[in-house]
Formats: structure tokens, C-alpha cells, sequence
């Protein structure tokens, strides 16, 4: 069984998570295609019982849209809660034995932020990486400064799909496309926007530049 493929637009949720996080998720999926768009969950802080319940309800959300679910690291709750992945930061366990563990079925995805990073995940197994920051973003200030349009190009040349992500928004997401990405992630840009559906046919309409 091949996994889906990687994702045109990604979602990621916030690790504060909220308890308006499902309802806004699936303000954001309503109509759109499926099979384009896939939500990570991250809930740093959240109880083992309080990750799981929030993993299933997000489940039930994007699988009635038609859409995936990765989780962030924890691969024994993305199996226990059907989702269709898992995404492994760069200090998560490596891409082969989440393989070994998750089956053939379940999309891997890692977190890059250099050619070399792109390289190892793609020798690894992985099916697709996130890769960035991009652009100036605080939520990854504390990692250093952006990595910019340059280094994603010429990582994408690698043949991993990339999924630009780092203070991408409907703004400068074309910028991201053409430079090499397959998709695009946000965090803000779609958690703080009041209809975050407009924000992924957007994103969506951008990545339809790859096709031309």
C-alpha cells in the first residue's frame, strides 16, 4: 500500500492548541478538493489523554473533508488515532524506523532546513519535508534567522517534495512556488485569519503554478 501523496497545502496547528481548533479546522477545509491538504497537529504541554482526545476529534474533521492528518512526533498517537502520518522534527526518531513501525500506508514527513537535512531525509524514506523558515517568523526566531528563497531552490533540486514553511502567506506564497516548492505551510496565516478557507484556495491557487 503507497502512502498519500504529500500535501499541496499544509496546516499546522498551533501547540497551544485552543478549544476552537477543530471548529476552525474545518472552516478551513470546506470545500476543497480532496486529498490536497493535510493538518499536523502539535499540542506541546497537552496531557497524553488530552493529545489523543484532541488527535481523534481533528480526525474526524479533516477525514470527513477529505483530507490527511499528520501528528507532530508522536507516532504511537497518530497509529492509536488512525492518522494518516506522522511529522518527525529534525531530533525525532529517524524516517526508516518510523517506516518499520507505521507501515507503508502512512505518510512520513520530517522537518528541513538545509540541503544537507533534504538530502538525509530523502535517503532515509521520507515522502515529503517541511523546509524553512523562509521568511522572518517569530515562532522560529529562537532558531536564527530565515533561510530565504535561495537554499529552497536549490534544495528542491534534490527530488524530496518540499513544503516551504516560515512566515508564508497568500502575499508571498507564489514567491515560494517558484522557487521549487511543491506546497506550502503556515501557522498564522491560517490560524488568526477570520476565514481561513480563503487563505488555502489561496495557497492552493499558488501551488497550481507548478503545473504550467
Amino acid at each position: 500500500m503507497m502512502p498519500p501523496r504529500p500535501p499541496r497545502v499544509y496546516l499546522v496547528t498551533d501547540p497551544s492548541g485552543g478549544s476552537g481548533l477543530v471548529g476552525h479546522t474545518a472552516a478551513a477545509l470546506r470545500e476543497v478538493p480532496p486529498g490536497v491538504v493535510a493538518v499536523q497537529f502539535r499540542a506541546r504541554g497537552a496531557t497524553g489523554r488530552e493529545f489523543m482526545d484532541m488527535a481523534r476529534a481533528l480526525r474526524a474533521v479533516v477525514s470527513a473533508a477529505g483530507q490527511l492528518l499528520l501528528v507532530n512526533d508522536r507516532l504511537d498517537v497518530a497509529m492509536a488515532a488512525g492518522a494518516d502520518g506522522v511529522h518527525l522534527p529534525a531530533a525525532g526518531i529517524p524516517p526508516g524506523e518510523a517506516r518499520r513501525l507505521a507501515g507503508n500506508g502512512r505518510l512520513i514527513g520530517v522537518s528541513c532546513h538545509s540541503a544537507a537535512d533534504v538530502e538525509r531525509a530523502r535517503g532515509a524514506g521520507a515522502d515529503f519535508a517541511t523546509f524553512g523558515p523562509v521568511f522572518e517568523t517569530p515562532s522560529k526566531r529562537e532558531y536564527g534567522p530565515p533561510v530565504g528563497l535561495g537554499p529552497l531552490r536549490e534544495a528542491s533540486l534534490l527530488g524530496l517534495p518540499l513544503v516551504g514553511l516560515g512566515g508564508v502567506d497568500v502575499a508571498n506564497g507564489p514567491e515560494v512556488v517558484a522557487a521549487g516548492a511543491h506546497g506550502l505551510a503556515a501557522i498564522r496565516a491560517w490560524l488568526d485569519a477570520p476565514d481561513p478557507a480563503v487563505v488555502v484556495r489561496r495557497f492552493l491557487d499558488a501551488t497550481e503554478m507548478r503545473k504550467r
